[in-house]
């Protein structure tokens, strides 16, 4: 029987003229492109060239008084030289730090000057276990014996700058105005970034005098300011230093703010210690030392009684996102002249000298009527001559903002050590 062929399918009609080919009428489909996201429009502050110190020859040396009395004062300032010559102060040292750590600066290649601003901070510090806390009892403000802190620091200033080869009575006068209110305010017994900005003066002080020179400023960043900031927190551990004009946790800091702009400087182009790295509990105390910024972070966290960023610290938070420590680094500089430099709260409390001039037409201070400071009762605060540009607290307002770090050092007083409390829906 003879094999039977498979059936061949019926060929297929073609296609009627009128009927399009819908391969034509499907559009390419194409990945989605992600929207960029808004771009900050405010330019990145550039670093001033910073003049070379004035010929002293015949100087006219100044007591330094606050000139910043109205906001036209303020604008003044903002439109003058000295705001340069601040700018290019703390840009310049920034930039000395670019990609350094801490370590690389080695103890035989500091300044004389450099050795001698160390020790007076380690002189300082001694102060503080001669002038013992008061007894809190539970409470979260400022404590009282900090003003005998400041008291044993004051009656060693003439000798301090003795040593680091000041020997004109009014040239340390002015100086050390700046040194005296690095530490706090007296009477509020509180701390700022304002604060931190006099000792950077301080700084700036001695090298429009001659003592410190250009070749001092990586050490000045990683050695000096470093040690200072130790200080700092042994002092804020010990008095409860009330943060001056916080924002609460929605700022950046209570306390602080260059540790992150000369720390985004030294992890510029870091190899592979990303912004996300402040979540790596190993990373940042392996790297703390060496780092400020990671510094700042550590001790940040080691003060607060919950725990995440996220809760305590939500701009750190947010800023761990950023791609690189390029914008970050960009980001601090505008927040430095926005947030410090461009607030009148903080810098209507600023001290101008012969050697940190005010701009011409700025108001005099009428130094025979009481300063604000020297009333104990913030309450009673005279806002008549004091302007106030209504945001944040401004540390001109008698708002008492208790101490962070009182918190979780008043736990460990009661005997809480347990570890920090997670939010309930974290």
């Amino acid at each position: 029987m003879a094999s039977q062929s498979p059936a061949q399918p019926a060929s297929l009609p073609p296609l009627a003229s009128g009927i399009p080919n819908l391969k034509d009428r499907i559009p390419k489909l194409e990945p989605r492109r992600r929207r960029p996201g808004p771009a900050n429009q405010t330019p990145v502050p550039q670093t001033p060239a910073l003049p070379s110190p004035p010929d002293l020859t015949g100087w006219t040396f100044k007591a330094p008084s606050r000139r910043i009395l109205s906001r036209s004062d303020h604008d003044l300032f903002l439109a003058s030289p000295t705001y340069n010559l601040i700018a290019a102060w703390i840009f310049g040292l920034s930039e000395s730090v670019v990609d350094t750590p801490k370590s690389v600066i080695k103890d035989d290649s500091l300044s004389g000057p450099v050795k001698a601003i160390l020790s007076i901070l380690d002189q300082a510090e001694t102060f503080v276990s001669q002038s013992p806390p008061d007894e809190q009892g539970g409470s979260r403000f400022g404590n009282k014996a900090f003003r005998g802190f400041l008291d044993l620091v004051g009656d060693n200033v003439p000798a301090w700058h003795e040593s680091l080869g000041l020997h004109n009575a009014e040239a340390t006068a002015e100086a050390s105005a700046y040194f005296l209110q690095s530490f706090g305010n007296r009477n509020r017994i509180d701390y700022g970034s304002g604060h931190e900005l006099n000792f950077m003066m301080w700084l700036l002080c001695l090298y429009q005098l001659g003592i410190l020179q250009r070749s001092d400023f990586p050490a000045l960043v990683l050695r000096v300011f470093v040690r200072y900031l130790s200080l700092m927190r042994v002092i804020q551990m010990a008095y409860y230093l009330e943060p001056a004009g916080s924002h609460g946790v929605w700022g950046l800091d209570d306390y602080q703010f260059l540790p992150f702009l000369f720390g985004a400087s030294q992890l510029l182009h870091h190899p592979y210690i990303t912004p996300r790295a402040i979540h790596q509990d190993l990373t940042v105390e392996e790297f703390g030392d060496d780092y400020l910024y990671l510094g700042q972070v550590n001790f940040v966290n080691s003060t607060k009684t919950v725990k995440g960023l996220r809760w305590h610290s939500p701009m750190l938070d947010d800023i761990s996102s950023s791609k690189s420590w390029t914008k970050i680094d960009g980001g601090m500089r505008r927040m430095f002249v926005a947030e410090v430099l461009g607030k009148l709260p903080v810098m209507q409390h600023f001290l101008f000298g012969s050697l940190i001039p005010a701009a011409d037409g700025m108001s005099e201070e009428d130094l025979s009527a009481a300063d604000e400071d020297s009333s104990e009762d913030h309450s009673h605060h005279d806002h008549t001559t004091q302007a106030h540009d209504g945001t944040g607290w401004g540390d001109c307002c008698g708002i008492k903002v208790p101490s962070s770090i009182a918190a979780a050092q008043e736990m460990k007083k009661g005997g809480h050590v347990e570890t920090l409390r997670r939010i309930p829906f974290d």
